[in-house]
């Protein structure tokens, strides 16, 4: 099943980001993160869907987004290089973004400059976002999406990163060779998300 399912990884298009948006809306739906900055339930579904849109955008132009053939679920990658995003970068992903969030904005650009500044100062592949749609979790969906960027790790000897707002994804993650590096408490009460490093592997 899983290689099957591997076999059908593909890189995603514009085309394909309004359904995946849906699909990381019902994915991140309980989200700890996602629901400290959005507490409203009424208004969380939209603002998610257009903080998604957003992201998909931005690394369809900056970074890499995986899919399945059925659009079941989506990685979104950070590649690695040499001193990390561009100002430009930071400064037009944070006018798209910020605006989503209304009067919490600046708690959102509070928590993301000591995260941005955490991360491995060796060139590394950022996991931003990993997401399944609740009906195909557990079917091997996201350990498929993980594989092809797991995979260009191995084979060029480079570091993957991640930060996992929810304790019990850790040990699936810690499956694929991630270990914690430590945890950190987002600002003004925030949750705690776990930092995690994989090493590439030599086999």
């Amino acid at each position: 099943m899983q290689g099957e399912l591997f076999s059908r990884m593909r890189a995603a298009s514009s085309l394909d980001f309004p359904e995946l948006a849906n699909v990381l809306v019902r994915a991140f739906a309980s989200d700890p993160v996602h629901r400290w900055l959005m507490p409203h339930e009424t208004t969380r579904p939209a603002r998610q869907s257009r903080l998604f849109g957003q992201l998909l955008k931005h690394y369809d132009q900056n970074g890499v987004v995986y899919t399945t053939e059925d659009r079941s679920g989506a990685a979104l990658w950070d590649p690695p290089r040499e001193g990390g995003q561009s100002l430009s970068e930071v400064f037009n992903f944070v006018v798209r973004v910020l605006p989503i969030f209304g009067w919490r904005a600046f708690r959102v650009a509070q928590g993301m400059q000591p995260l941005a500044a955490l991360h491995p100062q060796e060139p590394h592949w950022y996991l931003s976002v990993l997401g399944a749609d609740p009906s195909k979790q557990k079917t091997g969906v996201g350990s498929a999406l993980l594989r092809p960027v797991l995979k260009q790790c191995d084979e060029e000897g480079v570091a993957a990163y991640l930060e996992s707002s929810r304790l019990e994804n850790v040990a699936y993650y810690e499956r694929f060779g991630f270990e914690v590096v430590a945890p950190v408490a987002l600002p003004g009460g925030g949750p705690i998300l776990y930092r995690m490093k994989r090493a590439p592997r030599a086999d």
